[in-house]
């Protein structure tokens, strides 16, 4: 259900096939409306069998007999008939079929003789009257009353008919009366459907019949089937929109971040335009082939159901997400409003805000302003105005002056000063609050400092002193060890047992002496001895030092460095222990058999030394945490080391005013060293 349901071909054929259903749902539902009004048509000549048209065409007829009787009337051919001229040495009366009026009046062609006096009355500009009267007898549609009796082939007027069908409208005797001519008239269908400006009404009727008389003839068995199907995808897409593939709850598009106001005024307008301009186009202008109106009012359609899809689509996710209320641009400039009113109504009634003060002190500086502009026209209001506003401006420069004092107080702490301390006196209102919290602050972060400091330093003499009392008996192990080594003994096993106290005191050995020196150097206990040293020199002599120990792990030393010296400022000592102590720590934890990258680079007054290895080991601690004491890069602790080699490197760099730094990147492990 849920693949169904997220599906964006399913939707997309629902946004298809519902402007199509619902076209074939309004054309079945007006042919019923149609058949209902005027029967059963399927072809042209079902239509002029129809009541409606006979009923139309028969009046045209009337009417152009009774202007008839107006010319003779009047005697003169001023109504209406604009031409007057002979011909065959007859009187011919031309009427414009443009001045006629009606549904068809001007379609119909007529030819009006009076039999006894030869005039002629037509709309037809003619030069042969029989020619002209054997072409109307011809037409698709006519009618003609000839001899006293009518011929025609529309069934609701012929002679039979005329009488009964039409005396409610024009009288049984109407045609009757006019015994003393012949009238012959023809109308084509195939004119009034071919242009727009003739006979709109029955134009599109007959149209929509050739082009939806099949949907028309089946609306009975259309209808409910098409709206069912409406229903099924107007509910598929309701349950849908808002769905998509892998994401769970609605998901909202960007047009739905839009104020739901300007969505609707835009979408409407776009309808509105859409609208317009299709029916201008057609009212506008004239002999437009209905085929061409056809295909405007398709793109109008389709082009105003596209924008209702729109509308829905983006309602729909809005109203599922609960977002519908909230998208409106009215309702957000309400939150607003409501926010900013309560922010104000919270402060006014905090009674520990600071922005109840405020607000009464601006609003009474507000009312007091306005009281003396109400008296500036005299002197004395003038007066009283200026001294207010100077007394504000004075209170406004020493409240500043208080908050200045506060602001160098805690620039102060934020500096390390740890004696900063505020007179609560010379403060008022909340700033006076504001200095005791301060010289609280203050306060406590002197303790914090001092009790830091105290211990710390009884940390190192307690690492000192341990130390010490170790010492002494370690010394005195190791020189009986070493006694023991000059000794022979015929068991073999003792010397394996020698050997490993040896080891083992030695170890013990380094690593409280590097314990006391990490001591040292992290108090700042130590005395360093600044000179001149040449640093390539010193790494090319301690490289020479290890060569051995590098070559035991098969390691490959690639040393990149400047041809000149590298003089640096430092302790020659300390600098050693620095490089010493990388380097030991390349030959305990550096992969075998693998490069290792020693590179000194000097750029005027910089000096930078990176050191750069693969780890036999994989690297599961971060980069501060190795420069950390007593902590290595293998947590399982099995190789040799204090720990602190590391720690001391980096705590001997700094005192001598370089930077140290570690970079960890998967297997590599890179050390820098920078000083400035």
């Amino acid at each position: 259900m849920e693949k169904i349901r997220n599906s964006v071909w399913l939707r997309g054929l629902c946004y298809v096939l519902i402007p199509i259903f619902s076209l074939i749902l309004i054309i079945s539902i007006l042919g019923e409306i149609i058949n209902a009004e005027y029967g059963n048509i399927k072809t042209e000549a079902d239509f002029i069998q129809t009541d409606n048209f006979a009923n139309s065409y028969y009046i045209a007829i009337i009417r152009s007999l009774n202007e008839i009787d107006n010319i003779e009337l009047r005697n003169d051919d001023s109504y209406d008939y604009s031409n007057y001229a002979k011909i065959e040495g007859k009187n011919i009366y031309y009427k414009d079929p443009d001045l006629s009026m009606g549904y068809i009046n001007k379609s119909v062609e007529y030819i009006i003789r009076n039999k006894q006096t030869g005039e002629i009355y037509t709309n037809i500009k003619i030069n042969n009257v029989e020619e002209q009267i054997n072409k109307l007898k011809n037409s698709q549609t006519y009618w003609y009353f000839e001899n006293g009796e009518i011929k025609t082939n529309i069934n609701k007027i012929d002679e039979n008919n005329i009488q009964y069908n039409y005396s409610y409208y024009i009288g049984t005797n109407q045609i009757t009366n006019y015994q003393n001519y012949e009238i012959y008239t023809g109308f084509e269908i195939s004119k009034m459907t071919e242009f727009m400006s003739q006979e709109p009404e029955y134009a599109i009727l007959l149209k929509l019949y050739t082009t939806c008389g099949i949907i028309i003839n089946q609306s009975v068995f259309i209808i409910p089937i098409v709206s069912m199907l409406l229903i099924i995808m107007i509910i598929y897409l309701i349950w849908s929109i808002g769905h998509e593939e892998g994401k769970k709850g609605i998901t909202l598009g960007s047009i739905d971040n839009i104020p739901y106001e300007f969505i609707f005024i835009i979408i409407s307008l776009i309808i509105t335009i859409l609208m317009g301009l299709s029916l201008s186009i057609t009212e506008a202008t004239s002999n437009i082939p209905i085929d061409i109106i056809q295909s405007i009012y398709i793109i109008t359609y389709f082009g105003v159901f596209a924008c209702i899809i729109a509308l829905v689509s983006t309602t729909i996710r809005r109203i599922k997400a609960k977002e519908f209320w909230h998208s409106f641009l009215i309702y957000k400039i309400w939150k607003k409003i409501t926010k900013q009113v309560n922010k104000i109504y919270n402060n006014l009634t905090d009674k520990t805000n600071s922005t109840k003060k405020l607000t009464f002190f601006y609003f009474g500086f507000l009312i007091i302003s306005l009281i003396l502009l109400c008296f500036a026209g005299t002197f004395i209001g003038i007066l009283l105005l200026i001294i207010f506003l100077i007394w504000t401006y004075l209170k406004l420069l020493e409240y500043n002056k208080q908050l200045n004092k506060i602001q160098i107080a805690l620039r102060d702490i934020y500096e390390g000063k740890n004696d900063v301390h505020l007179s609560e006196e010379e403060l008022q209102g909340v700033l006076k609050r504001m200095a005791k919290y301060i010289n609280d602050i203050a306060g406590g972060f002197s303790n914090a400092i001092e009790q830091s400091l105290k211990s710390e330093r009884l940390k190192t003499e307690l690492i000192t002193n341990v130390s010490h009392d170790i010492k002494t008996p370690l010394t005195s192990i190791i020189n009986y060890v070493d006694l023991l080594k000059k000794e022979e003994f015929e068991n073999k096993q003792i010397e394996q047992y020698i050997a490993i106290l040896d080891s083992k005191s030695q170890r013990l050995k380094k690593l409280i002496e590097d314990l006391v020196e990490a001591s040292k150097v992290s108090s700042g206990n130590v005395k360093l001895n600044i000179e001149t040293i040449n640093l390539k020199e010193l790494i090319n002599q301690t490289t020479g030092e290890f060569e051995d120990r590098f070559e035991k792990k098969k390691l490959k030393i690639e040393t990149i460095m400047p041809e000149e010296d590298v003089i640096l400022q430092a302790d020659n000592r300390y600098m050693y222990r620095i490089i010493e102590n990388l380097f030991s720590n390349i030959t305990k934890y550096a992969l075998e058999n693998s490069r290792v990258y020693i590179e000194l680079k000097k750029q005027k007054n910089k000096i930078e030394l990176s050191m750069k290895n693969i780890s036999s080991e994989k690297l599961n601690i971060s980069a501060d945490e190795l420069m950390e004491r007593f902590v290595r890069g293998d947590k399982s602790r099995h190789t040799e080391g204090s720990g602190l080699g590391i720690s001391i490197a980096k705590s001997l760099t700094e005192l001598q005013g370089g930077k140290f730094g570690i970079d960890i990147d998967g297997d590599l492990f890179k050390v820098n060293l920078k000083w400035e």
